[in-house]
């Protein structure tokens, strides 16, 4: 992202690992872009938290409907490991997207990855078992095996971290 034009607007953050930067519930003003780290995105289902997406370095996590709609968050954001993030506010996001049509055009397409992201993830519930699920995301993303606990794995997949061992043992 080109953020080296519009840099005085970011103020970075250190946060330690399990560090929850919004609550579920909470309406989202700040965009988050990492630097250093990684973060996931979980609900609430009766008291077990569901991880529903994993971040990065290079990546830029927001609630975003909560972010443009200024309606609750579907979900909260946590730290995993210690970060360095650079973080915006609402306002001066904006600013910036109203006065830049390529950041624009940049956001649209982060919105359609996303999209994307998430469709793929909904269908692979639809269609694979917990193992086939397993496989994809080891093909597709094998940097969140090496860098994720097992537990956040486990709920990511929508399995228990028994039922994820076996599986890993199968291989």
């Amino acid at each position: 992202m080109m953020i080296s034009r519009f840099s005085h607007f970011f103020k970075q953050q250190e946060v330690p690992a399990k560090t929850t930067l919004l609550q579920e519930g909470q309406i989202s003003r700040t965009m988050f872009f990492i630097e250093k780290g990684c973060l996931r995105t979980w609900v609430n289902n009766d008291g077990k938290e569901i991880t529903t997406q994993f971040f990065f370095e290079g990546d830029r996590v927001a609630s975003i409907e909560s972010f443009r709609t200024n309606r609750p968050s579907l979900y909260s954001i946590e730290s995993l490991e210690p970060c360095i993030l650079q973080t915006i506010s609402q306002k001066d996001f904006r600013d910036i997207i109203e006065n830049s049509p390529e950041l624009r055009k940049e956001l649209e397409e982060h919105l359609f990855k996303r999209l994307l992201h998430s469709q793929q993830l909904f269908y692979s519930y639809l269609k694979n078992n917990p193992q086939e699920r397993y496989q994809e995301l080891i093909k597709q993303y094998p940097h969140i095996v090496q860098r994720v606990p097992q537990h956040y794995i486990a709920s990511y997949l929508g399995i228990t971290s028994v039922s994820l061992s076996r599986i890993r043992n199968r291989r």
